[in-house]
């Protein structure tokens, strides 16, 4: 097990990064840098479960890359690498499917949600998927898995799958641990504040890209969806608001109380200019840097390489436990 604390998460290639991506997720990302080992993973298998275009993927794939090191990772500091480049995570995945239950499975949500979506095909992979996520994490033997709030099932699932391998085949694979934010573990569309802030559904003008420039920024922010009423405070009744504070609270790293404190008496458009003021203050340097970035993808390429190559070096030690476990292939030596 590892010595010191590892830290790993996942996140799709697919489609444009948003805020809510941002402050659920790669804003965790980064802090973790400075807590113990990170290991970043930009999910290239995970995005083929669903319906996608090869070239648009690589280029997605490369926009999220410029993305993530924009935003602050370092792959210096930290492990940076796309998932297919390692093969023991889809050696893994079959190896920790003897020890998932179908019925666990064919609870998860997401499959749920992303199936009604698929017309035409809905892939065993995308039925499959949990697993893949679990043998993501359980490759590096992860302390912790920053995520998003709707990533709390699936965190469950690999705790259950490492346990039970655990029990049959001996202390091999470290339980990790989710670990969420205590504000913006889940920032919501503008426009439908019941919903949380999506690429794949939910109203265009209620999503804040991180590339977005200052005027889209402030157009979506000013016009978010709040209520009839005039306070600044987060209420079970006061979704659009709530979800304004939460986002204020995230970004200037305070509580949503000072904020509903220092908001107290005024009304709906003084306090969503200081909003849209505050992200786009906060999301300008990343969108210039990744300016820089994008433009050479052979840098981008020569990133993850090096990613991977350490990426292997964590993950091929834990396979060879894994199959001395299993009774897979030759005998250890």
């Amino acid at each position: 097990m590892p010595d010191t604390e590892r830290i790993f998460s996942g996140i799709q290639p697919t489609g444009r990064k948003h805020l809510g991506n941002y402050l659920g997720a790669i804003r965790q990302y980064v802090e973790g840098q400075d807590r113990g080992q990170g290991i970043y993973c930009i999910v290239d298998l995970h995005a083929i479960t669903v319906p996608h275009e090869p070239a648009e993927l690589r280029e997605r794939l490369y926009d999220t890359t410029a993305v993530l090191i924009a935003a602050g990772l370092d792959p210096e500091r930290c492990i940076l690498f796309r998932q297919s480049d390692v093969k023991e995570h889809t050696e893994l995945s079959w190896l920790l499917g003897s020890v998932t239950a179908w019925g666990d499975l064919n609870r998860m949500h997401q499959f749920k949600e992303k199936s009604e979506q698929q017309r035409e095909l809905v892939s065993a992979g995308l039925f499959f998927y949990p697993v893949l996520m679990a043998a993501d994490v359980l490759a590096y033997r992860a302390t912790e898995v920053p995520v998003g709030d709707d990533q709390r099932q699936h965190i469950e699932l690999m705790r259950d799958i490492a346990e039970r391998f655990n029990a049959r085949f001996g202390e091999v694979l470290q339980v990790p641990a989710g670990r969420y934010p205590r504000v913006g573990a889940r920032i919501m569309n503008l426009q439908e504040p019941t919903s949380r802030m999506s690429t794949t559904y939910g109203p265009e003008q209620g999503t804040v890209y991180i590339l977005d420039d200052a005027d889209a920024v402030r157009k979506k922010v000013r016009s978010a969806v709040t209520d009839s009423g005039t306070e600044i405070r987060r209420a079970p009744d006061k979704p659009g608001i709530t979800n304004l504070v939460d986002v204020l609270a995230v970004i200037r790293a305070t509580d949503p109380e000072a904020v509903e404190s220092e908001f107290e008496g005024s009304g709906y458009g003084d306090f969503k200019r200081a909003v849209a003021d505050a992200v786009v203050d906060f999301l300008a340097p990343v969108r210039e840097r990744y300016a820089d970035l994008r433009p050479d993808e052979d840098a981008i390429e020569t990133a993850l390489a090096t990613g991977a190559e350490k990426a292997r070096a964590i993950a091929s030690d834990t396979l060879v436990d894994v199959r001395h476990a299993m009774g897979i292939g030759p005998p250890r030596s």
